[in-house]
């Protein structure tokens, strides 16, 4: 056998065997290559740092540089190249100025996809506009369909009047700002009201909103418990 294939054939074994640890998977695709990896880079460090979590739970966050369905396509050649067969596949993508079909699109490919294999599962954390207003909503109960202009500016003007500097897509801070700064609990219980206001309405039709909450309780549940208080949800 020539070296370099045994060397790949051992590579495989080894992260086989390193995913054989992992009972709880996630691999997060997201359409921006600086926000939104940032801000859920900081729960992958408390998780990774919790003695509890950090070996049952996987996170990879992939940062794909592309906009709607373009997201789920790469999240699905990940999968096939990697040969993934069991996991939660997530894709966080903006509504922007992209049309219709292709955000609601995502939504419905992610359906299909989740009738082929029920180990394998895709979810859809969308925001419409943007992943601002989910910061947003850590500060006040935002409804003005704004165009994301507008987002980034309250967020500008929060962010300087709680002495933290100026909103940038690229702070590699975002994720303590907000919890140090805002309210979490109360960010989940607005998205969960805005969602439900529109339940017969698509992604595109909700305006703003943001289903971005989703994927945030699903990793808060491996936090320290320390700051997993500044997630629970309040009733």
């Amino acid at each position: 056998m020539p070296k370099k294939a045994g060397t790949e054939i051992w590579r495989k074994k080894r992260r086989q065997e390193y995913l054989e640890q992992k009972k709880y998977r996630y691999y997060i695709f997201c359409e921006g290559e600086q926000t939104e990896p940032q801000y859920f880079a900081g729960f992958k460090r408390l998780i990774e740092d919790n003695p509890i979590y950090r070996e049952m739970v996987l996170i990879q966050i992939e940062p794909c540089a592309a906009e709607t369905m373009r997201v789920i396509g790469a999240a699905e050649k990940y999968v096939s190249e990697n040969e993934i067969t069991k996991g939660q596949i997530w894709c966080v993508y903006d509504k922007d100025s992209f049309p219709a079909k292709d955000f609601n699109g995502v939504v419905e490919r992610s359906d299909k996809l989740n009738q082929e294999n029920q180990e394998l599962q895709y979810h859809c954390a969308w925001s419409n506009e943007c992943i601002e207003f989910w910061f947003i909503l850590h500060f006040a109960y935002y409804t003005a369909n704004n165009h994301r202009n507008e987002y980034i500016s309250f967020l500008d003007d929060k962010f300087r009047e709680l002495g933290v500097g100026r909103y940038r897509k690229n702070r590699k801070d975002i994720f303590e700002i907000l919890i140090e700064k805002g309210n979490p609990k109360l960010a989940i219980r607005y998205a969960k009201r805005i969602i439900k206001d529109g339940q017969d309405k698509t992604p595109t039709e909700i305006a703003p909103g943001t289903k971005v909450y989703e994927l945030v309780e699903e990793l808060m549940k491996y936090l320290p418990e320390e700051m997993k208080k500044h997630f629970a949800v309040i009733q």
